[in-house]
């Protein structure tokens, strides 16, 4: 019989303290409650900083890939967690790396939300609709990758920060226009922010955009438990085909990769992307499958893009 969490024995849930990641740690304790009928007070949100959120590196728009690795808002949720000062830990699942630490587990997904990337521009409805030599601000390699491939004309700066930060940078000139996720604007109830919602054959989003992961100690039988009631399988499939496509090319935040998986009826349609980061080149192909062969998909697609890719594709890694 597992022992529930109650207000003495608190279930703790770990995340980092943006607005977004609060946000997302809040759902998780919602959904938690639901599942077990069980009141707030058996949840506690403990709030952990990680080298991700250092403000002065964020204000200066320090590119991630110069801080490290895809581990920058993760590493020190994790070591809470195996030290014990926490029990679960929520994560937006495009900051996941491909493997967890030794002793932890990621097996619990929450429905995925919209995987499209959002134009945020206070002038212009669209891409096509930017002029000519137009700034566009963003600190994720695939997007500026696949904009430099779209519109080369286009002047692309790195750009970082929550949504409040990055409209105060839009509305101060430094950029014309930037992008976030769709699903972080929902999440936030902040969807008018978005000009636009940018479909995935205009530009495909990033592996496991829109999800959320929770992670826990492997050993810990009680998380487990309450987590298995609030898993989504679907989610499951999609994330498997997508991190497994990522982890065959060894995805970090100095690789432009993008992947969507889809389940339609009881087939699952893969498409995944790579570029160079100057958007000189981008290579694209999808895959159908049966849904349980999804990681095997994943790994088949990326296998076939890096045989196609010349020689030097790689060269800026």
């Amino acid at each position: 019989m597992t022992q529930m969490p109650d207000a003495k024995s608190p279930l703790k849930i770990g995340t980092r303290g943006s607005p977004l990641a609060l946000a997302q740690a809040r759902e998780t304790r919602q959904r938690l409650m639901a599942a077990h009928g069980l009141p707030e007070e058996a949840f506690e949100i403990v709030v952990i900083k990680t080298t991700g959120d250092d403000r002065a590196m964020i204000a200066a728009d320090t590119p991630l890939k110069e801080i490290g690795n895809k581990g920058l808002f993760t590493k020190e949720i994790e070591e809470a967690m195996i030290a014990g000062r926490i029990d679960i830990a929520v994560h937006s699942m495009k900051d996941m790396p491909t493997e967890q630490p030794e002793g932890l587990v990621l097996d619990c997904y929450l429905p995925r939300e919209d995987v499209r990337d959002a134009f945020v521009c206070l002038d212009h409805d669209s891409i096509g609709m930017l002029p000519h030599g137009a700034t566009v601000g963003s600190s994720s390699l695939r997007r500026r990758a696949q904009l430099a491939h779209r519109r080369p004309d286009l002047e692309l700066v790195e750009f970082r920060g929550n949504v409040q930060t990055r409209l105060k940078k839009l509305e101060d000139g430094v950029a014309a226009a930037t992008f976030l996720a769709m699903a972080g604007l929902r999440r936030l109830g902040m969807e008018d922010v978005a000009r636009a919602a940018i479909s995935p054959e205009e530009m495909l989003p990033a592996v496991a955009q829109g999800a959320i992961g929770i992670e826990r100690r492997m050993a810990d039988a009680r998380a487990e438990a309450l987590l298995d009631a609030i898993h989504d399988i679907e989610t499951e499939h999609r994330l498997a085909a997508e991190r497994a496509f990522l982890a065959t090319l060894d995805g970090s935040c100095e690789t432009p990769i993008a992947g969507l998986a889809v389940i339609e009826g009881d087939r699952l349609w893969l498409r995944g992307e790579i570029l160079r980061p100057d958007g000189s080149e981008a290579l694209s192909d999808d895959r159908w499958g049966d849904i349980s062969d999804g990681a095997a998909m994943g790994e088949h697609l990326a296998r076939d893009l890096l045989s196609r890719a010349p020689k030097n594709f790689f060269d800026w890694r």
